[in-house]
């Protein structure tokens, strides 16, 4: 377990490149609007590359093709999953420290059981009391925020920040009903069965939500880095849009070079640590310390904002709020996990 909670902390570390690297960006004058695009301009490069240097060209070009059949579904799923919640969390950078926007962005364990409801999906409901410890904190650390920031800014810094909470997991759950779908119409094609049965179970609401999306039966749906590249390609039409509506200037070298960095830091060595550390887990014990770690972003924005940015520390009400932030995410992580 130990090696499995060291991968995790690490992967933690590299996650929080994101909010304090966003951070720095809008403490430089760059629009968030930038630092939302290129960092996914950026994401498509670093896949196309891993996928031709591990070989997996083919697959990456059988995935474009998935993505032009089905050019409506990776747009909504990509803009919501990826591009909503970025933008969001990039925007909340302009008004908030990184680590305020961090500690707000736990409220995800909250959304995403509601997310899957939403899709008619049971959810163990026996853990969600320690949420309220996270919303407790989440409050807590933006009502000091209150006492030294204008009413609007930390609004503006924490409303946000909940919606990309939902959204993140909500364009994740697409993907996951789409890939599911696909096995089911496998398995009903294999034992000679139409879908009628199948669609005549889609009753409710989260039945009509899945309604809506299509069965996709394909080899990249079964790759970790390509249904990332199709989602990232589904975000693009997102970032012209953003780009043309709000016309920022031109950002500087700095900016492109933070945005790298966070695609690298986040996007490639965050990601696949914590994938790692999650694949070693053999117990549900294991699986609660590798989920368990990722609160720990929440302390290296804060040492980082204050060690690069010369951010001020919080005083006694937002120090409580990261602490009952802390302990609700990891005694919900690990009731859910024992179970």
């Amino acid at each position: 377990m130990a090696r499995i909670i060291l991968m995790g902390i690490l992967a933690a570390l590299f996650f929080s490149s994101t909010f304090v690297l966003n951070r720095a960006m809008s403490l430089d004058g760059g629009h968030w609007v930038w630092t939302a695009a290129l960092r996914y301009a950026w994401m498509l490069a670093l896949l196309c590359l891993w996928l031709g240097v591990t070989g997996r060209g083919a697959l990456g070009l059988a995935a474009l093709g998935l993505y032009r059949r089905h050019f409506v579904f990776w747009t909504v799923a990509g803009s919501v999953g990826f591009g909503v919640f970025y933008a969001l969390i990039s925007f909340s950078a302009s008004y908030a420290p990184g680590w305020v926007v961090a500690a707000t962005w736990q409220m995800t364990i909250l959304a995403t059981p509601v997310v899957l409801l939403l899709f008619g999906r049971r959810v163990p409901l026996r853990a969600l009391g320690f949420t309220l410890l996270v919303f407790a904190g989440v409050l807590l650390i933006n009502l000091e925020q209150a006492g030294t920031l204008p009413a609007g800014d930390v609004l503006l810094g924490a409303l946000p920040v909940l919606v990309a909470a939902f959204a993140y997991p909500f364009g994740n759950q697409m993907v996951w009903e789409a890939r599911e779908a696909g096995v089911r119409a496998d398995a009903r094609a294999a034992a000679g069965k139409g879908p009628a049965e199948e669609i005549s179970a889609r009753t409710g609401m989260g039945g009509i939500v899945r309604r809506c999306i299509p069965a996709l039966s394909h080899p990249a749906m079964d790759d970790a880095m390509c249904r990332v590249l199709l989602l990232t390609l589904g975000s693009l039409p997102l970032w012209v849009v953003l780009a043309v509506w709000f016309a920022p200037p031109a950002p500087s070298g700095g900016q492109v070079l933070m945005t790298l960095l966070v695609a690298v830091f986040s996007g490639v060595a965050a990601t696949s640590l914590f994938l790692s550390a999650r694949h070693a887990a053999k117990t549900p014990a294991d699986l609660a310390a590798a989920d368990c770690t990722q609160s720990m972003e929440v302390v290296f924005s804060l040492a980082g904002e204050a060690l690069l940015l010369g951010g001020a520390l919080p005083h006694s009400m937002g120090w409580a709020g990261m602490a009952l932030t802390l302990l609700g995410l990891v005694l919900y992580l690990r009731v859910q996990n024992a179970g």
